[in-house]
């Protein structure tokens, strides 16, 4: 919201010396996020005056036409002879007065006039537009005042050209403060002056609140009165279409960021800006039949005011005649009743709509309009019958229209709700001792009726619709009173609380990873059906029963996801096609997997009270499985390549060694099995188990995969569920013997099929306690161990706590371990 002081100034009695900086301190000290303060016209050096052109002589022979013309500017130039003009615009004529800069002059970006000869002709000056004044955006022609503008006035304080501009961030708790109305209350407050209400006009006698006084205009009824409670139409007849809207005005309107139109639209959009009251104008002879308040009917379309014909909701909020639709409430008029050049008879409307179905439907038709952006931020429903009435006014008084007698006032009645609060409630929510009477004394500043001793009943003002809680009301009092008293103190955090084990186990995993030298990223939970279908995903897999949101960030990616991979897989192309193809990419995150059993819906529970433990349950129920996972990506080199050597490629293996860094944060040990499940690849995808548990897989992904997200060639991934790993328990150090280890080395032929990890097993089960690590080292085929068989070479350090072990001790092992592998796997030593 950008508001000029000058126009603040009229509703606040603000002392003279204050200045934009000034008045945004205090605002920006009572709540409000002034964002920048800008001096309009603060580099505009007089003389800049208004002059009557005497004389036009068109000169010929150049490429466009060019005037000399002789302006009376009084006694502004010192003479009160007449100016010599060479201008190049043709939308004025003799006797018009204009704006002219006089030699010495400035105009807004430092354009310095003077007088110089061009054209063959002395040109002493310079005729504005109002573009080159900064007061607008038309540089079609120059800016040409009303006829009784007196000649040799000061420019610059006749249309105020020097003015302070506020641009307020509204937050949308504050839809009051998206009014002058509203920022000079504050300003008022402030400053502790008086506030005049511009909404505060006397209505015409014998019109009141009730629908039948002062007679009807034109007729309308509100259908749904859950979508609009209040609506109100008055009419004007004899509107001048002509008329142009006064200087004051479109310098206004342009200040506050708004194109001046035309008359009629210009005194809608001044009256939203200073009150906060949508308006809209209806061509009365486009009308047909009474008006009604209603939500859309399926097949219903409205072509709006932008020349885009909509297909309208069942859920939109609609403003209709006989015809049909006729305006999308709240947002956008319709193309069929707009006012034109030939509109002289106008309908006014001005209505409070629900804020919540006009932010819907505004969002719906990706529609925003500043009249959408006040109601869904809750506009004063009190307004509309003293808004209307100076709209109508106001085109009476400067377009000469003719107020038709009487009002149109449909309502439906709504209870003002009080807040009970204890008088003392801001006093301990601030830790600042305010008063009943200070407490008392802020809330009536901003509009509240308070009743009540000890206990407060506060009736907030109908402006106010954020204010629903005592400590809404807190707040206002702090905000007032000033938030730097309220004194810093650290919270005292109470005993015992801290990370639960499951939030260490997350950290400690993501710090393994890390260093192991994985790149943490953090991806949004949201996939589409194409994701999936990348994936490889078949028909029937879990993984594709998703849940869609019902307010999507984007229509591409409507559902919530099942796997991590997706938005890893989409991270990893994209540092591929930035160049960066060595990548490891890990994730910790949530996913969701809908229950079987869940219902379709979840209940909604009621706002005046706590929820019931049997309607917790339901919500419960309806609530997805959102399960802590953990994934990494890979491509390219594991291993860089130097002056040291060759690197090495990511491999499945790699994927699977990053498993084991997770299990080993949790103190289980992974089994590895051999497996085939989407997106890997057959033939080089692991199963990964804790005990009998499957927690995962990990391997080299499918091509197929590789080539619907746009990776390199046998790029790696691995997924795991942290909770199926169990509990996590305390890893300790192992004690670390002092005495000497003994090697032993073991070379065990097996059939092809044969998993290591089995071997692996099998040996450290059959070497016993005395076994420290052990190490595959090599793995042969060939002739030497025949066909369909390969050579599986292990590393075993054996040591004892207490001893040095002898060599006899260290081959009894030995032995033991290759006998165990021979038993369960087939296994026998090479050369033998």
């Amino acid at each position: 919201m950008r508001a000029p002081l000058s126009w603040l100034r009229e509703h606040a009695e603000l002392p003279a010396d204050v200045t934009g900086r000034a008045l945004a301190a205090e605002l920006i000290a009572a709540g409000l996020e002034v964002e920048t303060v800008e001096r309009a016209g603060a580099d505009i050096a007089g003389p800049l005056v208004v002059g009557e052109v005497l004389a036009i002589e068109e000169l010929t022979g150049f490429k466009k036409p060019i005037r000399h013309c002789r302006v009376d500017v009084g006694d502004a130039n010192g003479t009160g002879e007449p100016q010599s003009i060479v201008c190049g615009a043709t939308n004025f004529a003799v006797g018009d007065r204009v704006v002219l800069v006089l030699p010495g002059g400035v105009l807004p970006g430092g354009f310095e006039i003077g007088a110089r000869k061009t054209y063959g002709r002395l040109s002493e000056g310079m005729i504005c537009s109002v573009t080159e004044l900064g007061i607008g955006d038309d540089h079609s022609g120059i800016l040409v005042l009303p006829p009784d503008t007196p000649v040799g006035a000061d420019a610059i304080e006749l249309l105020g050209l020097r003015d302070d501009v506020l641009d307020i961030a509204v937050t949308p708790d504050r839809g009051y403060a998206l009014s002058i109305r509203g920022i000079a209350r504050e300003a008022a407050i402030a400053y502790g002056v008086p506030f005049r209400d511009p909404a505060e006009v006397e209505l015409p006698s014998g019109e009141g609140r009730a629908p039948e006084d002062g007679g009807e205009s034109y007729p309308a009824s509100i259908g749904d009165p859950s979508v609009c409670d209040r609506f109100v139409l008055r009419e004007v007849s004899g509107f001048d279409p002509d008329a142009r809207t006064p200087m004051w005005m479109q310098v206004r309107l342009h200040r506050a960021g708004m194109r001046p139109v035309s008359l009629a639209v210009d005194i809608t959009n001044y009256l939203m800006l200073e009150l906060g009251q949508p308006l809209h104008a209806f061509d009365r002879g486009k009308l047909t039949g009474p008006i009604v308040v209603r939500r859309a009917e399926p097949g219903e379309q409205l072509e709006t005011l932008d020349h885009v014909k909509r297909t309208l909701d069942p859920e939109d909020i609609l403003i209709t005649d006989a015809s049909g639709p006729i305006s999308m409430a709240g947002t956008m008029g319709g193309l069929a009743t707009e006012i034109d050049d030939r509109s002289s008879d106008m309908v006014v409307e001005a209505a409070h709509f629900d804020a919540m179905g006009t932010a819907r439907m505004s969002r719906r038709h990706r529609l925003h309009s500043e009249a959408s952006h006040r109601f869904e931020r809750g506009v004063d429903r009190e307004l509309p019958l003293y808004a209307s009435y100076r709209a109508v006014r106001m085109l009476a008084e400067l377009g000469g229209a003719k107020i038709v007698p009487g009002v149109t006032h449909a309502e439906a009645p709504v209870d003002r709700a009080a807040v009970t609060m204890p008088a003392g409630h801001p006093d301990r929510v601030a830790g600042v001792a305010y008063g009943r009477d200070v407490v008392v004394r802020r809330l009536e500043q901003v509009g509240c009726t308070v009743a009540g001793d000890d206990v407060l009943t506060v009736t907030p003002p109908s402006w106010r619709p954020d204010l629903t809680a005592p400590n809404d009301l807190a707040e206002e009092v702090i905000r007032l009173e000033g938030y730097e008293d309220v004194p810093a103190r650290a919270p005292r955090p109470a005993a015992g609380k801290g990370l639960t084990a499951e939030q260490r186990l997350r950290r400690r995993v993501g710090r393994a990873l890390a260093g192991a030298g994985y790149v943490e990223a953090l991806t949004f939970p949201f996939v589409a059906e194409k994701d999936l279908d990348g994936l490889q995903l078949p028909a029937g897999d879990a993984r594709r029963r998703t849940l869609r949101l019902a307010n999507p960030m984007s229509e591409e990616e409507p559902l919530l996801r099942t796997t991590l991979l997706p938005g890893l897989l989409k991270v990893l192309a994209l540092n591929v096609g930035r160049g960066f193809g060595d990548v490891a990419l890990f994730e910790v995150g949530v996913v969701f997997r809908p229950r079987p059993d869940a219902p379709e819906r979840a209940p909604r529970l009621a706002v005046d009270r706590g929820p019931t433990a049997e309607e917790v349950a339901g919500l419960e129920a309806a609530l997805p499985d959102q399960p802590y996972r953990v994934a990494v990506v890979l491509s390219g080199d594991r291993e860089p390549s130097g002056w040291w050597g060759e690197g090495r490629p990511a491999l499945w293996a790699d994927a699977v060694e990053a498993a084991r860094t997770v299990a080993r944060e949790v103190g289980v040990e992974l089994a590895v099995k051999a497996d085939q499940h989407e997106p890997w690849h057959p033939g080089r995808c692991a199963a990964l188990y804790a005990g009998g548990t499957l927690v995962g897989h990990a391997g080299e992904l499918h091509p197929r995969v590789t080539k619907a997200y746009g990776l390199p060639a046998r790029s790696c991934a691995m997924e795991l569920e942290l909770r199926r790993l169990g509990e996590p328990v305390t890893v300790r150090a192992p004690h670390v013997s002092s005495y000497p280890v003994a090697m032993q080395d073991v070379a065990l032929v097996v059939d092809s099929g044969v998993p290591a990890a089995e071997v692996e097993s099998a040996l450290r089960d059959g070497a016993g306690g005395l076994l420290e690590a052990i190490r595959l080292f090599d793995v042969y085929t060939g002739e030497q161990v025949g066909e369909g068989r390969k050579s599986l070479a292990y590393s075993l350090r054996f040591r004892a706590p207490d001893r040095t072990l002898t060599a006899e001790e260290a081959s009894q092992a030995r032995d033991s371990a290759v006998a165990a592998a021979s038993e369960r796997t087939g296994a026998v030593l090479r050369g033998a």
